[in-house]
């Protein structure tokens, strides 16, 4: 589970306007967090991750990256390091979570527990991000467009509510599969949006992507 499209999309969508201290949530190879780390000179970022090898490449990563000084990797499931922490103190908080909770599961024990919910559900993941995101804090997320709904019940549980929306099509003709979303604590007006990954053909990406994703490509 290295670098996906689901998660270039998500840390080069999240909004860092605010964000100076972040948790990225299930780190796996570091993706999001140096991704966050190179779009922001203020961040620093917490990362962690649970399945060991993953963890060990995300912190071999980040040693090795101009970022180093700005994020931590802690080796930790998300309910463990919840008991570390004894108030709110994320404005940022970013996460591409396992969602299959009863697809066939691949034969690799790590990467089964990257891809299903068996180690975070997803209503364990808004429960825990209610009780450490600041008052003006974002939950940014991407999942499976036909999560939506679900996500947005559950959310609201904890009192967190949508404030942007990316639907993310493969192609033009295609429904999306995807849909990056943005949580707050405050209720309001949602922003939503669409992005075509692909518009012209294998590979022939949309001028909308390219904006969005080209300063983590070599080439696009």
């Amino acid at each position: 589970m290295k670098v996906g499209t689901d998660g270039v999309i998500l840390g080069a969508w999240t909004d860092l306007e605010q964000a100076k201290k972040a948790l990225d949530i299930g780190t796996g190879t570091g993706l999001l967090a140096l991704m966050l780390a190179q779009r922001s000179a203020l961040i620093h970022i917490d990362a962690i991750e649970i399945e060991e090898k993953s963890a060990q490449q995300a912190a071999s990563n980040f040693v090795n990256s101009q970022f180093s000084s700005r994020i931590q990797s802690v080796e930790i499931s998300f309910n463990k390091y919840l008991k570390k922490l004894e108030k709110p103190f994320y404005d940022l908080i970013i996460c591409n979570p396992p969602y299959f909770s009863s697809s066939l599961r691949p034969p690799e024990k790590e990467r089964s527990m990257a891809r299903h919910d068996d180690t975070l559900s997803l209503e364990e993941l808004f429960e825990g991000v209610a009780t450490i995101l600041l008052p003006e804090g974002k939950l940014s997320l991407v999942l499976p467009a036909e999560l939506k709904e679900k996500s947005r019940v559950l959310a609201a549980k904890y009192s967190l509510f949508p404030v942007r929306v990316l639907r993310i099509k493969p192609t033009p003709e295609k429904e999306e599969k995807r849909m990056c979303l943005e949580y707050g604590f405050k209720a309001g007006d949602c922003k939503e949006e669409t992005l075509i990954i692909e518009a012209g053909g294998r590979h022939v990406y949309s001028d909308a992507y390219i904006e969005l994703t080209k300063d983590f490509y070599l080439e696009i």
